[in-house]
């Protein structure tokens, strides 16, 4: 995949899109064309909510030599992840929209390996309104995760931990991302905002990891709250919702077909047992497009 670039830029200005998956909202910038400054120090500057566009972070629309096309995701922290569930659906609606492909099966680069995606249209108005993603085959083995344990276990399911809150018992999964799911009785008094960054940088996980609170409502359904590495809680987590159906499907607690229900909306999951792959499905919606002109400079 190519290095980020900032195209359609003008005395600085930057244009782009605000777009979200069921409230997982992200700025979108097409960089398939010119140089960009920072991406790490432009999403800390555009995301905050009160102050600039506000977003979880930034996503750049790439070229890829691998695939139709790339993108790279800078939480609100600058920090880089490796794959956005909810983000590459938006980022296949906006090539679409944007032009940047006719196509409605199309492959996109992910620093998580290539993902293929299929788009959803609006049969009257011909409008993309959702995606369907192969996110491929989930990882359990520690080891590919990664995650540590004392013991050096093969698949951490339904595993003790020790926190400074007591012992948790999560189970590890890697949809592109590295995530913990956590049973709980209510996710309205789920410790998301306390027991949550404290799992996210706890020593076990080399690279951090995505913290999820489920409660399963049925055998197809579960509701679910995450806090995500880099940003916080969100609205929503499409590798998080995958990484909980997965878990329960490993758990025996639901079937192969989930829907997972986020505070931003419902997304559809299905566990393929013929190929191993898990699919996602979910709406992408523009909000609106605008320019921004960068406070810092290409030498900050």
């Amino acid at each position: 995949m190519s290095k980020a670039n900032l195209t359609n830029m003008s005395k600085n200005e930057i244009r782009f899109t605000k777009m979200h998956g069921i409230g997982n909202d992200y700025i979108y910038i097409d960089c398939t064309e010119a140089e960009t400054p920072s991406p790490q120090k432009l999403a800390i500057e555009m995301s905050p909510r009160h102050t600039s566009v506000g977003a979880d972070g930034v996503i750049l629309v790439c070229r890829s030599e691998k695939a139709d096309l790339g993108m790279r995701i800078f939480n609100s922290d600058g920090s880089e992840a490796l794959m956005c569930g909810n983000g590459i659906r938006c980022v296949a609606k906006f090539a679409y929209d944007h032009q940047l492909t006719a196509k409605t099966n199309l492959s996109i680069e992910t620093l998580a390996g290539i993902k293929t995606v299929s788009l959803i249209k609006d049969e009257a108005s011909g409008e993309v309104t959702g995606a369907t993603v192969d996110m491929g085959e989930p990882v359990l083995e520690c080891a590919d995760i990664p995650v540590y344990s004392p013991v050096n276990v093969k698949r951490m399911i339904e595993y003790p931990v020790q926190t400074e809150q007591g012992e948790v018992v999560v189970t590890a999964v890697s949809v592109g991302n590295p995530h913990a799911v956590i049973w709980v009785d209510s996710i309205e008094q789920a410790p998301v905002h306390t027991l949550g960054p404290k799992l996210e940088h706890n020593p076990m996980w080399p690279n951090r990891a995505n913290i999820e609170f489920a409660h399963v409502l049925s055998p197809s359904k579960i509701e679910m709250r995450v806090w995500e590495r880099g940003s916080g809680e969100t609205m929503a987590c499409g590798t998080g919702a995958c990484a909980c159906a997965i878990a329960a499907i490993a758990t025996g607690r639901c079937e192969r077909k989930v829907d997972v229900i986020l505070p931003g909306g419902t997304l559809n999951i299905y566990w393929n047992p013929d190929n191993n792959h898990v699919y996602m499905t979910g709406p992408a919606v523009t909000v609106f497009d605008g320019t921004y002109t960068p406070h810092f400079t290409k030498t900050d």
